[in-house]
């Protein structure tokens, strides 16, 4: 097995349209905020366990195991212990055509948990090491070199096992948060309030709020609004509705309201997003 650098420096290749790194860390981590990227992201879990919140949903990722992000996916990661990784954040349009569609996720997923058999493990490890000991030396072509490797291993993760292997059974908290924000998801179009979702979870309001904040990033209203200005960013990019028919659709009672918190949270008001989008089709 390849031997792991003491030193953690964040490397990025053709003008970061690829970067990586590799890093241990010593007991309890919390990333502080939900966030997303425009780049892809490949995690590799080469030792402890991480949580992550994405697509609505706690996932632990155990050792040996890789997740894989789409860009503009919003996620967090925490963990209850110390842990070693690898993070690579890659811009989709650098990746060979062949790779840069949506083979690598299954249809309509926001993420994909890599379950890696013990002989993919060690290449993916092999490679992963490769890469950083090309951009650590630096010589002649090496930019090229890292490109071929991370094309390599795409192509490993494409011929992966797709069958998910067993798992042990999730932290009956995790269990809750799930079942908390699945109701959220399904729900989010309607007035919610954190007391009204604690009683009807049979959990105390103040325990609700700490646990799913520990949990996902999120406090409890922002994860709601964040759901509803997901829902308004689809139908604003895929639909012909009116401003006031997507503010209603996505669980916001005045226009006014919607108009504000959509430019707080993307910059853009959603006129300016919808052009934007139409833009981007083309």
């Amino acid at each position: 097995m390849p031997e792991w650098p003491d030193e953690y420096p964040k490397y990025e290749v053709d003008g970061g349209q690829l970067s990586i790194q590799h890093l241990q860390v010593q007991g309890q981590t919390v990333m502080p905020r939900p966030h997303s990227h425009h780049t892809g992201e490949l995690y590799y879990l080469h030792d402890g366990e991480r949580i992550y919140f994405v697509d609505d949903q706690v996932i632990t990722l155990r050792k040996g195991e890789l997740m894989l992000i789409p860009p503009g996916e919003t996620h967090s990661t925490a963990s209850s212990t110390g842990f070693a990784r690898t993070l690579l954040n890659y811009d989709v349009r650098w990746l060979p055509p062949e790779l840069a569609g949506d083979e690598l996720l299954p249809e309509g997923r926001r993420f994909r948990l890599y379950q890696l058999s013990l002989k993919e493990q060690e290449e993916t490890e092999r490679l992963l090491h490769r890469m950083l000991e090309e951009c650590r030396n630096g010589k002649a072509h090496y930019e090229l070199s890292v490109r071929a490797l991370f094309t390599e291993l795409l192509i490993l993760l494409l011929r992966a096992e797709r069958q998910e292997l067993p798992r042990e059974a999730a932290h009956p908290l995790h269990d809750k948060v799930n079942e908390i924000a699945a109701y959220l998801a399904s729900h989010f179009r309607q007035p919610l309030t954190l007391e009204d979702t604690a009683r009807r979870f049979y959990i105390s309001s103040s325990y609700l709020s700490r646990t799913f904040y520990r949990l996902t990033g999120f406090h409890f209203r922002e994860y709601i609004i964040h759901l509803r200005i997901r829902e308004a960013k689809r139908r604003l990019s895929s639909m012909r509705e009116s401003i006031q028919e997507v503010a209603g659709a996505a669980g916001f009672e005045y226009l006014s309201h919607f108009n504000k918190t959509f430019k707080k949270a993307t910059g853009l008001t959603p006129l300016q997003y919808r052009k934007q989008a139409k833009r981007e089709d083309r």
